[in-house]
C-alpha cells in the first residue's frame, strides 16, 4: 500500500518544527558565549548585566586531578571600537580563581582575515597543558581577543584602545591575574605582531614582554621617534623577533631586527626555516610559550 501523501506532509512539518525549536548546535567551545556591556563611566569589566554573566569558573580543591584547561569565549560589548568583540580566556588545570597575587597573562593577538579562534587552532591550549603538567612554565592565563577591522591602517584604528581600556580591565576584573608588569606579556602574529609591537612599546608601562612572530612590516619608524625614547634603559621590555626564511615579509622583519641592533635592545632573533602561513606558526607555538614563560 501506498504511504498517504498527507501522511509525508504532517511528518515534513513535524521536523521543520523540530528544527526550529530545538537548541542551537554546539560550538567547539566548552561554555557559551556571554555578553558585558560596558558604560560610559564604567570599564566593561565591572559591569555585567546578571550575576550569572559573569566568568564561570571557580575555586578548585586542593588535589585537583585535571590535565587540561579550559578555554572559555565570552563577548564584550565595545565603546571603543562600536561593536561586540569576541575575547578567549584559556585558564590553566586546575585554575584558582582565588589564588593571590594571580596568574601570569599572555595576550595573543590573531593575524589579519583570521579571527579570535587562530591561536587556539595552532595549539596553544594543549601546548601551555603540556608545558604546564612537565613543570617547564607556571600555570598562566591566554587572552585571545578578536580584531574585527582587520583592514584599518593601526594608527586609525580604535582595537589598540578597546585591548588597553577595555579587555585588559575585564581580564583583571573577572579572573585571578597578576597586575604587575613583570607577569604580563602581549604577542602577535602577522598584523597582531604589528599591534602587539605597537601596543608593547606604546604601553610600554603595562607590558613586560613583547613577541613578535612574523613581523608584516617594520614599525621602527614610530619606535625611533614617539615611543623608545621614553622607556628607561632599565626599563625595556623583553623581546621576540622571529620570521621563516621564506617569508614574503622577511626583509621587513630583518630591517626592524637592525634597527633593534642600532639601538642596543637586548632581543631574541630567530631565523626559521617556513613561510608566512599557519604551518610555520603552530610549528613554533611550543618555542613561543616557553619563551614568554622565562619572564614569570
Amino acid at each position: 500500500m501506498r504511504p498517504n501523501r498527507f501522511f509525508f506532509l504532517a511528518l515534513i512539518l513535524f521536523l521543520l518544527a523540530g528544527c526550529a525549536s530545538g537548541q542551537p548546535a554546539q560550538s567547539a567551545l566548552p561554555v557559551p558565549e556571554q555578553t558585558f556591556t560596558p558604560t560610559a563611566t564604567q570599564p566593561a569589566a565591572t559591569r555585567m548585566p546578571t550575576e550569572t554573566a559573569q566568568p564561570t569558573l571557580t575555586p578548585t580543591p586542593a588535589g585537583c586531578q585535571e590535565s587540561g584547561g579550559r578555554v572559555e569565549r565570552f563577548t564584550l560589548e565595545s565603546a571603543a571600537v562600536g561593536r561586540p568583540l569576541g575575547v578567549r580566556v584559556y585558564t590553566p588545570p586546575c585554575y584558582d580563581a582565588a589564588r593571590s597575587p594571580g596568574y601570569p597573562v599572555l595576550f595573543l593577538l590573531h593575524g589579519q582575515s583570521f579571527s579570535d579562534d587562530q591561536w587556539e587552532r595552532l595549539g596553544v591550549p594543549a601546548t601551555a597543558d603540556r608545558l604546564i603538567a612537565a613543570g617547564e612554565a607556571p600555570p598562566f592565563l591566554v587572552v585571545m581577543p578578536q580584531e574585527y577591522y582587520y583592514l584599518k591602517n593601526l594608527g586609525e584604528s580604535t582595537y589598540g584602545k578597546a585591548l588597553i581600556e577595555e579587555v585588559l580591565p575585564w581580564v583583571e576584573a573577572n579572573y585571578a591575574a597578576c597586575r604587575e608588569r613583570a607577569c604580563r606579556a602581549i604577542g602577535g602574529l602577522s598584523r597582531g605582531a604589528s599591534w602587539a609591537a605597537w601596543l608593547g612599546f606604546e604601553k610600554w608601562e603595562l607590558f613586560g614582554a613583547i613577541g613578535l612572530h612574523s613581523l608584516p612590516s617594520a614599525a621602527s619608524g614610530s619606535l625611533r621617534y614617539a615611543w623608545l625614547p621614553q622607556i628607561p634603559e632599565d626599563e625595556r621590555p623583553r623581546l621576540y623577533l622571529d620570521i621563516g626564511a621564506k617569508d614574503v615579509y622577511y626583509p621587513y622583519a630583518l630591517e626592524f631586527e637592525k634597527f633593534l641592533n642600532e639601538v642596543r635592545l637586548p632581543h631574541t632573533w630567530q631565523l626559521n626555516p617556513g613561510g608566512h602561513d599557519e604551518d610555520y606558526w603552530s610549528a613554533h607555538v611550543e618555542e613561543y610559550l616557553c619563551w614568554y614563560a622565562q619572564g614569570w
